[in-house]
């Protein structure tokens, strides 16, 4: 039977009409297999001995030695650090120049691995280059912004193979960011309390959508979740900003986020998808009604006309029955 579902913290619907699907099995089978990469590509610009292709590095980790963690400049970005970001009228219309900052985190030197493959303490660098360049960009007087995600695959918008994800940073908090914050205030002015923190609370009491929980950290498929396999990844600690990670949690976050990555790997045959580090703006980071988290989408099914149009989902798998396939997906560690 379809059912409306409401996500607690942006208010959005989602239709959950899981008569028009097949069994996760069955949908995992439509799933094209991805072709096998080499380690190296002499014409790929992330690649090692290639380092002279890309933008000078604004982080290397480690410092010296052989590189692990390279972030460079954007070689073709759409936003550019030397633009006005003075607005002006066109008519009724409102403008301003491309300011802004995007980077490229190459997250490792060899090209046909992903997170799902990699170690531990690779993924660990990753999280530590986020945090890093996040807190160099924002110090910009001019930013408000900072965006971290991950293209996946073809479907996903990427164009290189080469495991990469991103960071651009904005002097615009658009619509689609501000609403939801804006519905996080009205939560904490009624309940007193973090929407996110009370969402992730009755997902841990209810417990049929989580995946992985650590002491720190849970992951699961959201109520609300708008298609099949949606995943979100929360601190428990309150928290507004991934600035304020620590230590500690980046080398507990690690291995849950590539063991989330790896079922998605192994249990729907490497799917292309996105993942987004959804944080704080600039001069939020201690706010108490807002909170940090990880959204990871597989493209496993397409927004249609209905979707578009009215901004409410049709989800065909129940996300109960997505969590309960990536629990069992078996992965090689």
């Amino acid at each position: 039977m379809s059912e409306f579902r409401q996500n607690l913290a942006t208010k959005e619907w989602v239709i959950l009409s899981p008569e028009r699907s097949k069994r996760p099995n069955d949908l995992v089978k439509e799933l094209e297999e991805k072709p096998v990469l080499p380690p190296h590509r002499d014409d790929c610009p992330f690649c090692t001995g290639n380092e002279d292709r890309t933008e000078p590095p604004v982080l290397v980790i480690p410092e010296s030695g052989n590189w692990q963690v390279r972030v460079v400049a954007n070689k073709y970005a759409a936003l550019k650090k030397d633009l006005d970001i003075t607005r002006t009228r066109n008519g009724w219309f409102l403008k301003a120049e491309g300011y802004g900052v995007a980077e490229v985190v190459i997250e490792h030197p060899r090209h046909n691995t992903t997170l799902a493959l990699m170690t531990d303490a690779e993924v660990a660098n990753v999280f530590r280059a986020y945090r890093r360049r996040q807190a160099a960009v924002s110090a910009l007087d001019r930013i408000n912004l900072v965006t971290i995600f991950r293209n996946h695959g073809a479907r996903a918008g990427t164009s290189l193979d080469h495991p990469h994800s991103q960071i651009i940073a904005t002097p615009i908090v658009p619509p689609h960011v501000r609403s939801p914050l804006e519905q996080a205030v009205m939560h904490f002015d009624e309940y007193g309390s973090c929407v996110y923190c009370d969402m992730v609370s009755e997902e841990l009491r209810q417990r049929e959508r989580v995946i992985i929980e650590t002491d720190n950290f849970v992951a699961f498929c959201p109520f609300a979740a708008r298609s099949p396999f949606e995943c979100r990844v929360y601190p428990k600690r309150h928290t507004a900003s991934y600035l304020s990670i620590t230590d500690a949690e980046i080398i507990e976050l690690a291995p849950l986020v590539r063991n989330l990555i790896a079922r998605l790997h192994y249990g729907l045959k490497d799917p292309d998808y996105n993942y987004i580090i959804r944080s704080a703006p600039v001069g939020d980071h201690d706010t108490r009604h807002l909170h940090w988290y990880m959204v990871v989408l597989p493209k496993v099914s397409t927004p249609a006309g209905f979707e578009i149009g009215s901004g409410i989902y049709i989800n065909t798998l129940p996300p109960e029955v997505s969590a309960e396939y990536l629990r069992k997906v078996k992965i090689d560690r």
